[in-house]
């Protein structure tokens, strides 16, 4: 089954001055570790930073509007997601449960694909 992994986290961990220098060194050891094992599919995308974002909504008359940047004003956004696959929704958060970010406060997500 495919999964996707969901992670979200403040910004700073990731793009500020306190991030930790060898972070990416960290996330690209856990992508290949579990790429070679064939749990990870092509697919899924690290995200630019949130105030690089446009928020489409509705109007009060219905219309579409734009907004720049996250609709909502939070310290955690949505950083990237990863398209897992496993056998069990357990196996996947096994997977994911190894996130180089955990440790400085990211959560992940774990969420199975709707397969129609």
């Amino acid at each position: 089954m495919r999964y996707v992994m969901i992670i979200t986290g403040d910004e700073s961990n990731w793009f500020g001055d306190d991030a930790p220098a060898d972070l990416m060194d960290q996330v690209n050891t856990w992508w290949e570790k579990w790429y070679e094992a064939g749990r990870i599919a092509k697919g899924g995308a690290e995200l630019a930073p949130a105030n690089t974002a446009k928020t489409i909504g509705r109007s009060p008359d219905g219309r579409p509007t734009v907004t720049d940047g996250p609709y909502l004003e939070l310290k955690e956004v949505v950083g990237g997601f990863i398209i897992l696959v496993t056998d069990t929704i357990d196996d996947a958060v096994n997977v994911a449960a190894g996130w180089p970010g955990i440790p400085l406060g990211d959560r992940v997500e774990v969420r199975p694909v709707m397969e129609r």
